[in-house]
């Protein structure tokens, strides 16, 4: 029955906390995107991630062609 309560969903900060020591994928402005291992967070939602890696992704237009030119940057750290 406990473990019933501890895994109740009842509020958006509920499912944060049942992603605690899971790989959790973070969507960022400017269409960065973060993916690492939960290791803490506040109710502001700061958050301590390890393992992460960082993906940057930008779309560029070329003046001559009009063809899209997409880079993707990918950092890691791990802690």
């Amino acid at each position: 029955m406990a473990s019933e309560e501890e895994s109740a969903v009842k509020e958006p900060l509920d499912l944060i906390r049942l992603s605690l020591d899971e790989r959790i994928y973070v969507k960022l402005r400017s269409d960065r995107e973060l993916r690492g291992k939960l290791h803490a967070y506040d109710q502001h939602l700061n958050m301590i991630l390890g393992d992460v890696e960082e993906v940057i992704t930008t779309v560029e237009i070329d003046d001559e062609t009009y063809e899209e030119i997409v880079r993707v940057c990918l950092s890691s750290s791990s802690f």
